[in-house]
């Protein structure tokens, strides 16, 4: 077994070549295919809280073969998806070449999608749409205004511009690069481009001008504060990540004057049932071609180099990765 190994708190992790399979402990055994490489990854490789146990083979994504099943849910054979579910965690993740997991959180992937769209789209695609979801699900509907993405360079903003603007709503994509990566935002479906600085710099005003009408934010802290303040009355902003911070300097008053709705979105714990909708989602909606545009590859040993570009901000879009080279 090749794997990525966290052996101990505080080591570096490192490529190991002849893994202990001994190590995994789950009721379902995989080949692994792919993984990919998101931020909480990048966080764990460079020691940044994230790695709960050890040791550990971090990747909070895997995509790959049943090879053996205790569950009467899974066949030899059956291609899978998993995402979170404390894998790259608390439990062994998707940085290796085999893998044993908890059935409960497993998904069959859908025949649309091919293993490595389906790495492509990892936990990033999957809390993008399990966001658009949560903001269609509380009432919004194509043609309501602007709905904004921030942090819309990264894996899960590039995909929630992509899903949104298919399905019909006016997107703003909100970057601090927005000269580098505006035609590449643009392709995706952005209407708008926002620097992000406008947002991002000092607390505004607890309420400002609605500019809103609903918001996917994986930023948080000050970024978050002035989304919320201008959302417009009833609107809702899903909340995912905190690359600015998991602090929040507001007030109460967007809630009780505006009736604004901040809604968390949970992809480690999310509920059998939701994973397959949004799964079933991401398989009809979300156009192969522009995925493939967002997406590039590395190898196990290239996602150590790759996972510290990630948390510098340098990493555009989806990278997968190929556990087997």
């Amino acid at each position: 077994m090749r794997a990525i190994l966290i052996e101990s708190e505080g080591a570096a992790p490192r490529l190991v070549e002849d893994a202990d399979e001994s190590l995994l402990d789950g009721e379902v055994a995989l080949d692994v295919e792919f993984s990919s490489l998101n931020y909480k990854d990048g966080m764990a490789l460079a020691g940044k809280g994230i790695a709960r146990t050890h040791p550990l083979i971090p990747g909070i994504d895997l995509v790959g073969t049943v090879t053996e099943s205790a569950d009467e849910r899974f066949s030899s054979g059956d291609a899978v998806v998993l995402n979170g579910d404390g894998i790259g965690e608390s439990r062994h993740g998707g940085f290796a070449t085999r893998a044993r997991v908890r059935p409960d959180a497993l998904v069959h992937l859908p025949s649309a999608l091919s293993t490595r769209r389906a790495a492509a789209i990892g936990t990033a695609g999957f809390t993008a749409m399990l966001a658009v979801l949560r903001l269609e699900d509380a009432g919004l509907a194509p043609g309501d205004g602007d709905v904004l993405v921030t942090g819309a360079s990264g894996g899960a903003g590039s995909i929630a511009i992509a899903l949104l603007a298919g399905r019909g709503h006016r997107v703003i994509a909100s970057t601090g690069r927005g000269q580098e990566h505006g035609e590449y935002l643009r392709s995706l479906g952005a209407a708008e481009i926002l620097d992000r600085r406008e947002l991002s710099e000092e607390p505004g005003r607890p309420l400002q001008s609605q500019r809103f009408t609903a918001a996917i934010d994986g930023v948080g802290s000050t970024t978050l504060a002035n989304v919320l303040a201008q959302t417009a009355w009833g609107g809702t902003v899903a909340a995912y990540g905190l690359a600015q911070g998991p602090d929040l300097p507001t007030t109460v008053l967007p809630f009780i004057l505006r009736g604004v709705t901040l809604a968390g979105i949970n992809s480690v714990e999310c509920p059998t049932p939701l994973r397959e909708r949004a799964w079933a989602a991401l398989a009809a909606e979300l156009d192969p071609a522009l995925l493939d545009s967002m997406t590039t590859s590395v190898g196990l040993a290239e996602a150590l180099p790759a996972a510290e570009r990630i948390l510098a901000g340098e990493v555009r879009g989806r990278t997968v990765v190929e556990v087997g080279r």
